[in-house]
């Protein structure tokens, strides 16, 4: 199993989260809540509203997000659903635990997760403002639009 961390769609209550829990897509366990631990700048771009990580470490903010642990099935899903490498680089990040599932605690240390963040983003992007967590019906207006519905 590997550990993903989460911080778009894919999160429990946005549009891509069943996929998180489609077993025919392989698995994925719900681990808890987490935050980078380095900041980083979390824009929502392009003509359908995509949540997207910019891998420039200490820029922006600590982005907040879920943890999973999933199998090779499902990782090979994300990856594919990322559209990795060309799209996002699945690279690992620290994530600080931020509630722990189960445990009813905080504070849990940090971890090594894989994230889907992008190195291949237009420099525009950089200008866009920066959120700390996501929500695709969030106060920014932005919603995030399906693939089936592009």
């Amino acid at each position: 199993m590997a550990r993903v961390f989460v911080y778009g769609t894919l999160k429990k209550g946005q549009p891509n989260y069943k996929h998180m829990i489609n077993t025919a897509k392989g698995l994925a366990k719900f681990q808890g809540r987490g935050r980078t631990v380095e900041k980083y700048p979390l824009v929502i771009a392009g003509k359908y509203n995509i949540p997207y990580m910019l891998n420039i470490p200490g820029t922006g903010h600590h982005v907040a997000g879920e943890i999973y642990s999933v199998d090779d099935q499902m990782l090979q899903f994300l990856d594919e659903f990322e559209g990795c490498p060309d799209m996002y680089q699945r690279t690992l990040m620290r994530i600080e635990v931020v509630e722990w599932e189960g445990k009813g605690g905080t504070g849990e240390g940090v971890l090594e997760c894989f994230v889907y963040s992008t190195t291949t983003y237009p420099p525009e992007w950089v200008g866009l403002p920066y959120h700390d967590s996501y929500d695709s019906s969030g106060k920014h207006g932005l919603s995030y639009v399906l693939r089936e519905s592009r």
